[in-house]
């Protein structure tokens, strides 16, 4: 455990110092109010403060003390904070606001402006109280139907949430603003999408005493990245939830760069040590961090690379850093970084957070910036994006997260062969697939933890958990289930048994199932009475019916029915009468009218009319029901107009109304409380299950892309130690037959395809626009996706597992930092040969072009050399054709190029990978393709001719002697529900198929002369479930089996679009499939016709029977002869 050394320290300050901190700029007092002086002791004149162990104890004389109830010493830094945002804002309005802010209190409330007041017991100083609790965090106060801010907090409603102030900008009054309580979430959401945090203040619900205030609480938090949830469990609505967004702390060790991540909604944090400055920006350009802190172990950097603080701006980490806000802190990284989050979300000293590091030895460098953009691992601008083609363009979110993070941080061997063959396995399987719902853990984890997950989250929760149970039930998907397990182990640091798993899913879900209403069940209909209006009842009970078990609300329901109807009644009684004699009244003109009529905005029934009070009572029916009504008062007793009425019995049968609603509605909401409070418990298998199902999706998805592409899986190899030696042995190359580049779909065709046979360095050279680049991308993405376990743009592959893959393409110069192209290249490649190891892929394309030639063609040599002698395998490309006069020292690199041929008297590119050298440019020739003048051209060529016509031609042949060919040995080949219809329906149309069908297949297969013929199988789809990957590129025949027993027969070479399709029409969104496989789409749509024109003779109600008419494509003689046999 680390102790404190320092734990008390001596500052003197002068009387000044207050304004002089207020005042300095940001730049020179960005790490003045610092964590390394934890405890201090502060002299002030005649003042005396003590700083101990973060309490505060006061020695002051009276007048000293009164000046200290508006500010204390530790609030300073929080004051400096906030006025660095008031600094920051913009708008005109904001602008006048800010002028009337002082930096007295916490609020920036000037007590001297009207509504300025701090004195105890006002709402200014209620809110001080609250806002002294969470000093960098705008405070949202209710006060009737608005939410209020006051001070520096109006002042960042009105500058970004793009609110008006109170009282528009009227000098004499405190900076006020506010917004309705409906608009609280967009409010919420424009404060924390800027980066701020937002707490808000609720008001006790309930009647109140004459002239007294309603008492308040903080009802919760908004950060970025983890939304209010505050009285969600009574909506009846989902709540999306962004990514989480975590406290972030960057330090420095012997390793290198250590990044320690901390969820707060979680109650977890991740440490990775040993990054290099590339990967670790990386890191931080995907991830979206709430605040960042840097460890003073930066400072004393010594590399050369970065330099901080009082040592100037520069470095790529530093410019990533000093783009953003943040804070500096010292000692242990770990236990300081969790010691700040606590301060910062108020935790309690007790919480504990829960470390899922997985560490492994032999887990891949993760991604260097550059290597990441040029690949479009992270989107860039002109370069094909990795992620679109490993995924179908419906697969985002979750799953996509998943993949992109997989790809920036490679899994370790076994992990890799893991998914690998989960993917195999999935790629094979004919039956259908649960849905995988995919729920954010974070989202789990707060709407359990604040009890306000609603109905329709349980719902959600319970699909989760159902899914778990199908995948372990099928054979087939029980071996996928298996293998999903120790990934999921790796992505939430949790290691749970299969076994557990099924079984606690299996609990959690039965568990729900008692409790929540689930769709299919009809014993909840809402109250209806032909004298009340059936928009009142839908109102008044939507809001609690249809949510828990009607078993558990009997005795409310009871009195809910009770209520309704003794309000039917007393509306019968008291209004009925009255409109019967208006209806029996007729007058041409100006006549009597009235109604009965829900007033939403009352929520109230009430008779509506003019004109109908008698001018002579007779005696007449009605006349008394008449006498008995009264204006309509709403809640705060005024009359709501001249038009509306009700009676001393229906306002008794309204309350009482209301009244059993609100219990019945009080009981569900604790129900549904209680139930989140049951499963706080199992959070942990909840959480895992979530991420088993987001990993399954996303591999389901990619093998789905991958087969629709013609991907294969690769061999991938792994080098282990010897037994009597430290040495790494196995498999030292890596061969990729039919590679094509990856943003190329091969279904179309029009893809060039190379065969890459690497044991050693490549030196290629071509001509501009020969394919280098591509080839060097297509090799870069084609090893990264092996040693993730993907599949591969390829016709075969055997790629081995990786320690790192590096690729440097362009560098371009960043003035920012005071750095060249040249010297920006000259930093990536020292990254490159610094963590390049002889079991690492390294890609450089046309290195040393920023400087001049002959200097630079040294430099290149010199790389190459130092590469070669390191043992890596990889690819330097090269215009420097000089390189090849140097006396290179090299043993294992080898010559290759891209290929040219010559077609009618033109060079051209073939984009193929050659052996040998290329001197040829085509730089003229891409010159004139681009647009350039011709007169340009040609004078470019006058001057070519002129200096090195008369060169020596070097003969490069000699000089290949030096170098050892490539020779590879033989490789060993690649390693190739909802509602549901009744299972009697499923059976009788399946028999009926394979009846009708049958024949027709088994004598396609007796006339293609195949031996030994598959037997003709029905595959069923649930509600639920999608088809397997393995119906990909097929031709099938599907029938859809819809809830009122009609079916519908066709014919898909995309049975997974074609169901999407379908379940997207209204009344066939749970809709169940049967399919089976046919050779080829002509089959297909005879089997179809076949189906259409026999199922109907068979007494089954088809959709399309119209269909069968007009299908006379691909009809053959078979088809015919069975046609008409029936």
């Amino acid at each position: 455990m680390y102790l404190q050394t320092a734990r008390i320290a001596v500052i003197l300050i002068p009387r000044r110092s207050l304004s002089f901190l207020l005042s300095h700029p940001l730049h020179q007092r960005r790490c003045f109010f610092s964590s390394s002086v934890p405890s201090l002791t502060v002299r002030r004149s005649d003042r005396l403060f003590y700083f101990k162990e973060r309490r505060i104890f006061t020695k002051a004389t009276k007048k000293h003390k009164q000046l200290n109830t508006s500010i204390e010493e530790k609030d300073y830094s929080h004051i400096i904070w906030w006025k660095e945002r008031m600094q920051l804002c913009r708008k005109p309005s904001s602008v006048m606001l800010v002028k009337r802010v002082t930096y007295s209190n916490l609020l920036g409330v000037d007590t001297g402006l009207k509504n300025g007041s701090l004195k105890e017991g006002t709402l200014n100083w209620e809110m001080l109280q609250f806002k002294s609790r969470f000093p960098r965090e705008v405070l949202l106060c209710r006060v009737g139907e608005f939410y209020e801010a006051i001070g520096v907090d109006a002042c960042i409603l009105v500058e970004y949430a793009g609110l008006n102030p109170f009282g528009g900008i009227r000098s004499d009054s405190i900076p006020r603003a506010g917004c309705p309580v409906v608009n609280l979430r967009q409010t919420l959401d424009d404060l924390t999408r800027n980066g701020f945090s937002v707490c808000i203040v609720e008001e006790v619900q309930g009647p109140t005493q004459a002239r007294s205030r309603k008492s308040r609480f903080i009802s919760g938090h908004a950060y970025p990245g983890s939304p209010y949830v505050f009285g969600l469990v009574g909506d009846d609505h989902d709540l999306e939830f962004p990514d989480p967004m975590p406290v972030v702390g960057i330090s420095r060790s012997a390793k290198g760069y250590c990044m320690v991540s901390v969820l707060e909604t979680m109650k977890t944090y991740s440490a990775v040590d040993g990054l290099t400055e590339e990967a670790l920006v990386t890191k931080l350009r995907t991830c979206r961090c709430h605040h960042l802190f840097l460890h003073t172990s930066l400072r004393h950097n010594s590399s050369g690379t970065c330099r901080w603080g009082e040592f100037g701006e520069g470095g790529l980490l530093w410019g990533e850093c000093n783009a953003r806000q943040f804070e500096w802190f010292e000692g242990y990284p770990v236990n300081e970084l969790l010691f700040k989050v606590k301060e910062l979300y108020g935790f309690a000293d007790d919480i504990t957070f829960r470390n899922v590091t997985v560490t492994s030895d032999n887990r891949p460098c993760p991604l260097h910036l550059g290597t990441a953009t040029q690949i479009g691992a992270l989107p860039t601008e002109g370069i094909p994006c990795l992620l679109n083609m490993l995924l179908p363009s419906n697969c985002t979110g979750l799953p996509a997260m998943y993949i992109r993070d997989l790809l920036l941080n490679p899994p370790a061997y076994d992990i890799a062969s893991t998914i690998q063959e989960a993917c195999k396995l999935m790629s094979n399987i004919t039956c259908s697939i649960p849905e995988f719902t995919c729920i954010p853990s974070a989202k789990l984890v707060k709407l359990l933890e604040s009890r306000e997950t609603n109905h329709i989250e349980f719902c959600k929760i319970k699909s989760l958990l159902d899914d778990i149970s199908l995948l372990y039930k099928n054979s087939e998907l029980k071996e996928i289930l298996k293998l999903l397990m120790n990934p999921a182990w790796v992505a939430t640091g949790l290691k749970v048994e299969l076994e557990t798993l099924v079984n606690e899913c299996k609990s959690i879900s039965c568990r729900i199932c008692e409790i929540i209403f689930l769709d299919g069940e009809h014993d909840q209909k809402m109250s209806s009475y032909t004298t009340v209006p059936n928009e009142f009842f839908e109102d008044m009970e939507s809001s609690w019916k249809g949510r828990v078990k009607r078993i558990h609300l009997e005795e409310e329901y009871a009195e809910v029915d009770e209520a309704a109807k003794a309000l039917s009644v007393t509306i019968q009684e008291d209004f009925v009468p009255i409109i019967s004699r208006i209806r029996a009244t007729t007058a041409p003109l100006g006549g009597p009218k009235g109604e009965i009529l829900y007033s939403r905005e009352h929520e109230a029934v009430w008779f509506k009319g003019k004109r109908f009070v008698p001018s002579v009572w007779a005696g007449t029916p009605g006349e008394e029901q008449i006498k008995q009504l009264r204006p309509a008062l709403d809640a705060k007793g005024k009359k709501v107009g001249e038009e509306w009425f009700t009676s001393k019995k229906v306002e008794d049968a309204l309350t009482r109304y209301h009244e059993a609603g609100n219990k019945a509605k009080a009981k569900v909401l604790e129900l549904l409380r209680g139930l989140s409070t049951e499963l706080q418990i199992k959070i942990n298998i909840l959480v895992f299950a979530s991420m088993l199902l987001v990993i399954g999706k996303a591999l389901f998805s990619h093998v789905s892309e991958g087969r629709r592409r013609k991907w294969i899986f690769p061999t991938i190899t792994q080098r282990h130690r010897s037994e009597d030696a430290e040495i790494l042995r196995g498999a030292d190359g890596m061969k990729i037959t039919g590679l094509w580049p990856y943003w190329f779909d091969a279904a179309q065709g029009g893809a060039v395809r190379n065969t890459v046979d690497m044991r050693s360095l490549f030196l290629l050279t071509g001509p501009n626009g020969g394919g280098k680049s591509s080839l060097l991308r297509s090799i870069c993405a084609a090893a990264l996706l092996g040693i993730c376990g993907f599949m591969v743009p390829a016709e075969s592959a055997i790629i081995p597992h990786f320690d790192s893959i590096m690729l440097h393409m362009k560098s371009y110069d960043s003035p920012a930092d005071g750095k060249s192209s040249f010297q920006i290249e000259m930093s990536e490649i020292r990254s490159i040969i610094a963590g390049a190891t002889s079991n690492s892929l390294v890609l450089i394309d046309e290195i040393c072009r920023g400087t001049e030639t002959a200097k630079g063609t040294c430099i290149a040599g010199s790389i190459i050399e130092t590469l070669d002698a390191i043992g890596c395998l990889g690819v330097v490309s090269t215009h420097l054709h000089g390189i090849f006069d140097l006396p290179l020292r090299m043993k294992n690199a080898v010559f290759k190029s891209m290929g040219t041929e010559c077609i009618d008297n033109q060079t051209m590119p073939t984009w193929r990978l050659i052996d040998g050298i290329c001197k040829e440019s085509l730089a003229f020739e891409t010159a004139q393709r681009e647009g350039v003048p011709e007169a340009l051209i040609q004078r470019a060529d006058e001057l070519y001719l002129s200096v090195y016509s008369k060169d020596k031609i070097t003969k490069i042949e000699s000089k290949l002697k030096q170098y050892r060919p490539s020779r590879l040995e033989k490789e060993p080949p690649p390693l190739n529900q909802s509602l549901k219809l009744s299972e009697i329906l499923c059976k009788e149309v399946e028999n009926a198929v394979v009846g009708i069908c049958g024949k027709s297949v088994n004598d396609f297969f007796v006339k293609k002369d195949i031996s030994e013929p598959q037997a003709m199988r029905c595959v069923l789809i649930g509600p639920r479930e999608q088809p397997p990957p393995s119906t990909i590129g097929a031709s099938s025949v599907y029938l859809m089996l819809r809830s009122d027993r009609k079916i519908y027969v066709g014919e898909t070479d995309d049975l997974e679009g074609r169901v999407r399709a379908h379940r997207l029409k209204e009344g066939t969104q749970n809709a169940s499939f049967l399919y089976f496989l046919v050779p080829g789409k002509s089959m297909a749509c005879q089997l179809e016709t076949l189906l259409i024109n026999q199922l109907s003779t068979r007494g089954f109600h088809l959709t399309n029977i119209a269909d069968g008419k007009h299908r006379n494509f691909g009809t053959s003689e078979l088809l015919g002869k069975e046609m008409m046999a029936r």
